[in-house]
C-alpha cells in the first residue's frame, strides 16, 4: 500500500471534540505545520457545507482534518474540495465499493451519502495564512438519523455487513488525498479536472444547479461548474447540483 510522504506526518489523534475543523484550525493559528492532522472518535458539533451538522457517533466513522498552507491565493481555494473530494472517492473505491463525485463535495455510493468535504481558509489580504480541509466518511456505520438531504450509507453497509479497519482506512485515504493536493498544488485545476469529471456521473447529463438548468460539461480553470443553457454557457461556483429528472 502507498503511503503518504507529508500528509499525515504530524497527528493529532483525539477522543472527543467539538469538531476537528475547529481543532485543527486552532493548531494551525499556533503554528501546526503543512499536512498536520487532526483525528477524533467522536465530535459532537461536526459540520459539513453551509452550517450543515454532521452527524458524528462515537467510534464508527472517520472524522479528519488537515492543515493546509499551499502557495495560492483565496480565490483558488473551492479546488482544494475538488482535489479531495477525488481523494476521498478512491479510497472508497479502493477498499471495494464503487463510488462517485457530486458538485461540489460530495461523495456517493449508488445515491447514498458515503462523504463530505469540507475547506474553510484563514486568509490575510490577499494571502491565505492557511486551509482547514475536513473530511467525514462513513466507515463503519450501520444507523443514521433520518430526515437527512441525502440519504446516507456506509463502507460497512456497502460491503454486507462486513467490518472495516478503520486505522488502515484512514492510512489509505491520506495517501490517495495527497495524491490529489499534490497535483493540484502543482498543476492547478487542469491537473485534477479530467479525474474529477470521470468521477461526476452528472457530466453530460441535464442538471438543475443553483437555480440554472442545462446539461454539465466539466470544470473551468477556477474549478467552476460550467453548465450548458439555451441562453449560453453559465458558470456555477456554489450551490447544490441535482440531475434532472
Amino acid at each position: 500500500m502507498t503511503v503518504a510522504r507529508w500528509l499525515g506526518a504530524v497527528r493529532h489523534e483525539l477522543d472527543r471534540c467539538a469538531s476537528t475543523n475547529d481543532e485543527a484550525d486552532r493548531l494551525a493559528r499556533a503554528g501546526a505545520p503543512h499536512g498536520a492532522v487532526v483525528t477524533a472518535r467522536e465530535q459532537t458539533a461536526g459540520r459539513g457545507r453551509a452550517g450543515r451538522s454532521w452527524y458524528s457517533p462515537p467510534g464508527d466513522n472517520l472524522y479528519l482534518s488537515v492543515v493546509l498552507r499551499p502557495p495560492l491565493a483565496p480565490r483558488d481555494v473551492p479546488p482544494i474540495a475538488l482535489a479531495a473530494g477525488v481523494g476521498v472517492c478512491d479510497a472508497v473505491n479502493a477498499a471495494g465499493v464503487p463510488a462517485s463525485v457530486k458538485w461540489p463535495n460530495d461523495v456517493l455510493v449508488d445515491g447514498h451519502k458515503i462523504a463530505g468535504v469540507l475547506a474553510e481558509a484563514s486568509c490575510r489580504g490577499e494571502r491565505i495564512d492557511h486551509v482547514v480541509l475536513g473530511i467525514g466518511v462513513n466507515v463503519n456505520g450501520t444507523a443514521f438519523p433520518g430526515g437527512l438531504r441525502t440519504p446516507p450509507t456506509s463502507l460497512r453497509l456497502a460491503l454486507g455487513g462486513t467490518p472495516v479497519d478503520l486505522p488502515a482506512f484512514r492510512d489509505a485515504l491520506l495517501a490517495h488525498l495527497e495524491r490529489w493536493l499534490d497535483r493540484l498544488f502543482s498543476g492547478g485545476v487542469a491537473a485534477i479536472a479530467e479525474a474529477w469529471c470521470t468521477r461526476c456521473p452528472a457530466i453530460g447529463r441535464p442538471v438543475v444547479a443553483d437555480g440554472v438548468a442545462g446539461v454539465a460539461r466539466g470544470l473551468d480553470a477556477d474549478g467552476a461548474l460550467i453548465v450548458d443553457t439555451p441562453a449560453g454557457p453559465r458558470r456555477v461556483v456554489a450551490g447544490d447540483v441535482e440531475v434532472a429528472p
